[in-house]
């Protein structure tokens, strides 16, 4: 008999202390493991990492076998992990009815539970009677499951568990937005069960997902049904947010221990290994003490103060745990993982000796990994004045069974009986290694020939939608649809995916589908609900931001591919050219870099050897049948329209997507040459010989939502233009109606009455006839629409001519004309909604941002701090801009503008935390009106009439902070384009009070004269269209006095400044420390009061928001900087060594002292009176807002010496530091 060697002896008495620790707990029928003996409660996260050694242990086992009995040893350990991944898979399939809501509710009551009965998978607690929701522990089961079944394990068994676990993937892969009760079930550390977003489960989620990717969760033996998809958007979603927050954990922890488990093993979420660094120097410098560390700072649990008998604390009681919080070692174990994975001995050396220091060695020589170490009651008062001084207590589960599991992990790992590899058999810990450079391929495609020959004029050559056959071009939104089928399940009630929009990362792949390549243009291009995609250069904008994107965030195998389709809407006005933004972009992607990408263009068949490509099988076993028994059929003239498409069932029911593949398939597969096919168009146009065919085809995409159908479906028979409605638009190509019977009242008086003087609608309907210009057109319409609503039938045509369907017509031409104004202000009218609102709204608030809409003081503007559903949104919006259609639609778009910037450029929000989208658009508006020299009403008027590319520009500029002017550029005016700040005054005349229409107009002083062939606008002035005019927007009038330019500089900066929020890096600290030495902060009546610092540390986003919330109370931005510049000087007093300040401090007495002392030096150097004039709301001088800081007369000068005076008083007598 062999002797056993020595690894095999050290292997024996591993597997005794697994055995003794965590196998012995084991549940036999279940095969899940209790919290504690007195703790039958199995939780999903402890499971998890309590098995995890089990798992190590048998690869050593696999890997150094030396007898057979050490392979059935192997086969026996990992039956053990098997039968504790299927118990945890057995819970969940019980609670598929939650996984289905939460992927559209994503509400704490829907989430699965996060702890089990041990003996019988059954819940053991109520929906809220636990801190539930945590996206963590449910990422961490599917994250082992990809791990071990890449190792060879086979965990899922049938078709269904594949599908739930691609539902589970659906449940996770919204992390970056979901607050949750995090891996301590405590949500906010208040314990008081709010949830916040952490940073924790968002990184889990994002290794699960990434680690499922195209997994064949069946693994050697399975097929294309068993595997999973996880979408790349929603990853790098993930990846963005975490970027933004760490290394903060939460918006009320600014370092929590946890975050140990993403940014080393076991998901290696965190992808900047900088990012990596500073979290964990955060963590061992805040948090380390000498037996583990703190979960996270003034964690109360099982300290001596904690209160035994209620769960939640008191918001000031948190400063009692300050100091004493209790250590736990479990914190070691990760850092000796991570020396391991990183290569660093000496990090494994000092923490395993560290460790095994405070170990519980048991009389048969195994050692324990006690829960924590808590401070002894009599000791506290020690411990609170010399951190880290007394000796502490071992305290809670003995062993903690996920840390011991961790701390046997280790061992076994440094010993060298296992390497890294095969624990991280997916290769996740490579994730911080530099990638190669991305080489974005960008395919142009015409929409038709007559493009193409446009195209090849100006020298570029492309395919048209037609050549490319056999590769099929579709929009993003029928992936979206084929997405939505993806783990769709009856039997089990699973819906799929939930209909979401895809990414640009998501439609830069090839994807086959039927055993068909198929293309898909980006998401951008397909905004035909709202009006951005009107703007040309809003798109080729959009496109270099997405080809930014996907540079920087691209990390499948293969080149991205981009496929960007050239429309009729792209072309000129005469459609003779290109638009000339669109035609320099194509030229500057030839060039080969384009948005700080590297490009290479090309054909899409010259790219398909080098792109990505998905093959998603999941479509083919639902009509691959049917597509293959009736091939012959589609080769035959006598074809059946309808014969496919009954017999092609999805589940047991008629699916619209899967039969508008098959009529898409079918009707573009090239015939056998019958007749000689006019080149490819002629093969693509190929077997649609029967219009019901076509007709069907088109129905179908409509009900897919498919807009612009004529792109994808290429056919003469849908190239003809809608019915027109004969409005009298000015273009030639409206025949004229017979000429309506002159009414009583002329035009230019009013507005046709009845009898009784009430307006007479049908008369004023009748009158749109006439118009000549949009303007009076939608002048009309608007009291049609106030009046008598959307649905009226104006009559103008027999039956069915309703106010909608005139507006529509009219927001058609309004757009060909590119009349902005109009067109923002028909889509306020239609209720069009930007399609993403809602996921740019959850962006936003992803990344730590409040957003209030509507214009301040409360209880207007309203405040937005989690995700809420698309029309609660929208009637959110309406209700604070007081319904005003302008300001609710200038709302959408700038939140969607801000979403765009914070996607690509997340530095510009740095130390704001609340963006107020009102006060943004008044600053716009008052940019515009002191650059314009013009008044509050033109420059709002400006403002709407600025095109979707100018205005995110303008936005842009405002975030930046860099100095800009605006002025009226020279633009030849013949294509009925409203007056925006890009054009020159043509002509000056003094403004009149007209009231046609009885609706508020904004007033114009521009008048023009435009002689164009189409547009005959005589009486422009009375036919200008005026908004419901924004008269809440509240616009200073410019400055008067000198026109230096350095003038109205610091006014400006400080205007900008207040409506973003910015304050100086460092500010919310600062304030923190004041408040430790006062009662408090006054802010114009609103107490910031010093109890907040019990409760909150100084890093804390939750602080930063009080305060924010405090100062926000002030409505005018400018004098709110003061304010903030005022608690600056303030602040400097925190460093002096003053025990106390003495009461609340009254902030704007301070600012108002300042200005006191100021307006009398002014005076007392000659200054005149009409330049020391007051701000009326303030009383403050305005020339103090345009003051530099600094210098003579600088503010802060000012402000210093207020604040010297103003707390004289408090100060020790003789010790004046501050002079």
């Amino acid at each position: 008999m062999r002797s056993r060697s020595n690894s095999g002896v050290k292997l024996d008495n591993y597997a005794r202390m697994v055995h003794q620790t965590i196998l012995r707990h084991q549940d036999p029928v279940t095969g899940l493991l209790p919290g504690s003996p007195d703790q039958p409660h199995a939780w999903v996260r402890d499971n998890v990492y309590s098995i995890l050694s089990v798992w190590a242990l048998s690869l050593a086992y696999r890997k150094n076998a030396d007898r057979d009995e050490d392979k059935a040893k192997a086969y026996e350990l990992e039956q053990s992990v098997v039968k504790l991944m299927r118990g945890i898979l057995q819970c969940i399939m019980r609670q598929l009815d939650k996984v289905e809501k939460f992927k559209y509710s994503r509400s704490t009551s829907d989430s699965l539970h996060a702890k089990y009965s041990t003996m019988t998978c059954a819940t053991v607690v109520g929906d809220d009677q636990w801190g539930h929701l945590q996206v963590d522990a449910t990422s961490l089961f599917l994250l082992f499951l990809a791990q071990m079944t890449a190792s060879g394990l086979h965990i899922i068994y049938t078709q269904d568990e594949v599908d739930v676990v691609q539902n589970l993937m659906f449940y996770i892969e919204a992390a970056y937005k979901v607050a949750d009760y995090g891996m301590w079930e405590r949500g906010d550390k208040t314990n008081q069960g709010i949830t916040e977003i952490n940073a924790s489960s968002i990184g889990m989620a994002k290794a699960a997902l990434e680690a499922l990717d195209d997994l064949n969760l069946f693994g050697a033996k399975g097929g294309p049904g068993s595997v999973v998809h996880a979408l790349a958007d929603d990853i790098q979603h993930c990846q963005s947010i975490l970027t933004s927050m760490l290394p903060r954990a939460s918006i009320s922890k600014e370092v929590d221990a946890g975050v140990l488990a993403i940014i080393s093993y076991p998901a290696f979420a965190v992808e900047d290994m900088g990012i990596v660094n500073m979290t964990k120097e955060e963590i061992i410098s805040k948090l380390q003490g000498r037996y583990g560390c703190c979960r996270f700072l003034r964690d109360g649990h099982k300290t001596p103060k904690e209160d035994p008998n209620r769960l939640y604390y008191e918001s000031a009681e948190l400063k009692l745990f300050e100091n004493i919080e209790c250590e736990w070692p479990l914190f070691w174990t990760y850092l000796i993982l991570d020396g391991i994975f990183i290569n660093s001995p000496e990090q494994v050396q000092e923490y395993q000796e560290a460790l095994e220091g405070i170990l519980i060695k048991q009389k048969d020589g195994i050692r324990l990994v006690p829960e924590l170490y808590s401070v002894p009651p009599e000791k506290v008062e020690e411990e609170c004045v010399n951190p880290h001084s007394v000796e502490r207590i071992p305290m809670g589960k003995c062993p903690l069974k996920w840390g011991q599991s961790l701390y046997i992990l280790g061992n076994l790992l440094s010993e060298g009986f296992l390497a890294p590899g095969e624990i991280d058999p997916l290769n996740r810990r490579f994730s911080t290694i530099l990638k190669p450079d991305v080489v974005v391929q960008v395919s142009v495609l015409a929409e038709s020939e007559e493009i193409k020959e446009l195209l090849l004029k100006n020298s570029i050559d492309v395919e048209t939608v037609a050549d490319i056959h056999p590769i099929h071009v579709q929009p993003s939104r029928v992936l979206s649809h084929i997405y939505a089928r993806l783990g769709r399940n009856p039997r089990l009630g699973l819906t799929g995916r939930p209909y979401r929009r895809i990414g640009v990362l998501g439609t830069s792949k090839f994807y086959i589908i039927r055993n068909t390549m198929f293309t898909f243009t980006p998401e951008f291009i397909d905004h035909q609900q709202f009006y951005l995609a009107l703007d040309n250069k809003m798109i080729v904008e959009m496109l270099r931001t997405e080809i930014a994107y996907l540079s920087s965030r691209w990390r499948m195998t293969g080149r991205p591919t981009v496929t960007f389709p050239i429309s009729q809407s792209m072309l000129t006005e005469d459609h003779s050219d290109l638009d000339p933004a669109v035609l320099a972009t194509l030229k500057k992607l030839q060039d080969g870099y384009y948005g700080g990408a590297r490009i290479q263009t090309g054909k899409l068949s010259e790219f398909l050897t080098t792109s990505c490509c998905a093959h998603l099988s999941f479509l083919d076993g639902k009509g691959s049948g049917s597509m293959s028994r009736h091939e012959e059929a589609y080769d035959d003239d006598e074809l059946d329209g309808d014969g496919y498409v009954h017999e092609l069932r999805c589940d047991d029911e008629a699916d619209d997507l899967a039969q508008y593949l098959d009529h898409l398939l079918a009707h573009a597969a090239p015939k056998k040459a019958k007749q000689p096919a006019a080149g490819g168009l002629g093969r693509f146009k190929a077997v649609a010989t029967k219009t019901k065919e076509m007709v069907t085809l088109k129905n179908k995409a409509q009900n897919l939502d498919v807009h612009d159908v004529n792109m994808y479906l290429s056919n003469k028979l849908f190239r003809s233009r809608q019915p027109s409605l004969n409005l009298n638009l000015p273009d030639k190509s409206v025949p004229e109606e017979t000429q309506v019977p002159e009414l009583s009242v002329p035009t230019d008086s009013g507005i046709p009455r009845d009898a009784s003087g009430a307006i007479d609608h049908s008369a004023l309907a009748l009158l749109l006839k006439d118009m000549q210009s949009l303007q009076d057109q939608a002048d009309i319409l608007h009291i049609l629409f106030k009046d008598k609503g959307m649905d009226w039938d104006t009559r103008l045509h027999g039956k069915g001519t309703t106010v909608r369907s005139l507006l529509t017509v009219l927001y058609e031409k309004a757009g060909e004309l590119k009349h902005w104004s109009l067109i923002r202000m028909i889509s306020g009218m239609l209720k069009k909604k930007v399609e993403e609102l809602d996921s740019a709204c959850s962006d936003l608030l992803a990344h730590q941002k409040h957003l209030t809409v509507g214009l301040p003081p409360e209880p207007r503007e309203k405040t937005i701090t989690a995700p809420i559903p698309p029309d609660q949104l929208s009637a959110l919006i309406d209700e604070a801009s007081d319904n005003n259609i302008s300001v609710a639609i200038l709302t959408q778009e700038i939140m969607v503008y801000l979403a765009m910037s914070i996607r690509t450029q997340p530095s510009l929000f740095s130390e704001m935390f609340r963006l107020r989208i009102g006060l943004i658009i008044q600053v716009m508006a008052t940019e515009l009106a002191q650059s314009l020299n013009c008044s509050g009403e033109e420059a709002t008027e400006s403002l709407m009439s600025l095109s979707p590319s100018e205005l995110k520009n303008l936005l842009h500029h405002i975030l930046s902070g860099k100095e800009f002017g605006v002025q009226r550029s020279v633009r030849e005016l013949d294509d009925g384009v409203s007056p925006a700040i890009s054009i020159h005054q043509i002509g000056y005349a003094g403004t009149t009070k007209s009231e046609r229409a009885g609706i508020s107009k904004l007033k114009s002083d521009m008048k023009m004269s435009i002689r164009s062939q189409s547009l005959e606008i005589e009486n422009i002035e009375s036919g200008r269209y005026r908004l419901p005019s924004i008269e809440s927007l509240d616009i200073p009038e410019s400055i008067p006095g000198v026109k230096d330019t350095r003038h109205g500089q610091w006014l400006r900066r400080r205007r900008l400044d207040g409506a973003l929020n910015r304050v100086p890096v460092g500010f919310y600290q600062k304030v923190w420390k004041i408040l430790q030495k006062c009662h408090g902060l006054s802010i114009e009546g609103f107490v910031l009061p010093s109890s907040t610092t019990r409760e909150m540390t100084p890093g804390e986003i939750k602080f930063s928001v009080h305060v924010e919330t405090v100062l926000n109370r002030v409505p005018q931005p400018e004098y709110r900087q003061l304010l903030v510049e005022a608690i600056l000087v303030l602040t400097m007093l925190a460093d002096v060594d003053i025990p106390n300040i003495g009461s609340i401090i009254h902030v704007e007495k301070i600012v108002h002292q300042a200005n006191d002392m100021f307006y009398k030096d002014q005076r007392d150097l000659g200054a005149e009176e009409h330049i020391l004039e007051k701000d009326p709301a303030t009383g403050v001088c305005k020339l103090l807002y345009d003051s530099a800081p600094s210098g003579r007369f600088g503010s802060m000068t000012y402000l210093t010496k207020a604040v010297a005076v103003y707390v004289q008083d408090f100060l020790p007598s003789g010790s004046c530091a501050v002079q």
